[in-house]
Order: structure tokens, then sequence, then C-alpha cells
């Protein structure tokens, strides 16, 4: 199996070859967020409306993402907590494994290792409690957006 030459030994243009993927993914990043900052999604039917809301009256684990992200992108993470507390709670971890992404593509020059079968389903699984949780009566005060 053929390995990735040390860090020390890759050229500038084959380490920016590999930390192209992060950096698009980052520049869409900052397009979206100052879409969402020239344009308040808290205003009736700004940016739509949820699917899953319009269909069924039922919060989904998203609903109020836009609202919670424009939120901290303004610096209001009290009105962010209250549109989309899981939201919150996953940005910093998003944030630090787009870190380790482009740190890994630049040092070693490889794309990032697909994640373990676990961690999918693990995500699966709390986003729908998540979802059911903030539907449930006595938790929508917390929970809902």
């Amino acid at each position: 199996m053929a390995t990735a030459a040390p860090p020390e030994t890759l050229a500038p243009r084959a380490r920016l070859r590999a930390a192209a993927a992060p950096l698009a993914v980052a520049g869409g990043a900052a397009v979206a967020a100052l879409g969402l900052v020239l344009r308040d999604p808290h205003g009736s039917g700004s940016w739509g409306v949820c699917p899953m809301y319009a269909l069924t009256g039922a919060f989904c684990a998203g609903c109020g993402g836009l609202r919670a992200t424009h939120d901290l992108l303004v610096g209001d993470l009290a009105g962010a907590w209250a549109m989309n507390p899981l939201w919150v709670l996953l940005v910093p971890v998003l944030a630090a494994l787009w870190v380790r992404w482009l740190v890994r593509a630049l040092r070693t020059g490889r794309r990032a290792a697909a994640p373990p079968a676990w961690v999918a389903v693990a995500a699966v699984a709390v986003v729908l409690l998540y979802s059911v949780a903030r539907n449930v009566p006595a938790w929508a005060g917390a929970l809902a957006p």
C-alpha cells in the first residue's frame, strides 16, 4: 500500500490541491453566512418555510437552524439557543472537524478518512430523538423554536 510523502517533502502545490475540498466548503459556508447576515431569517417567510412544519405542524431537528445561525453570526448566543439548541451545540463540533480535515489535508496531502458507520447511526438517532423531544408539550418551551 502506498503511503503519502512526509509532510516536509510535499510541494506547496500538492498541499493546496489536497486542501481544495475543505477550502471550498469554507468558501461556501462564508457565502451562506453572508446571505444570512444580509437577509434576516427571523422575518416570516423570508427564507421559506420548513417543509416538515408546513406538512405536519411538527418541528424537525432543523427548524430554527437558519435563525440560530443568523443569531450566532451576529453574536446573539441566547437568541441562537432559543431557536435551536442542538445546532448551537453542533456548530463548534463541526468547526473542529473542519479544522481537523484542513490540517490533515495540508499535512498529509490525503483526503479525510470516512467516519465509522456508528457515527452515522448515532447522528441519525440524535436527530430523530431531538425531533421527537422538541414536539413533546412538556419540553416545547425549551426546545421548540
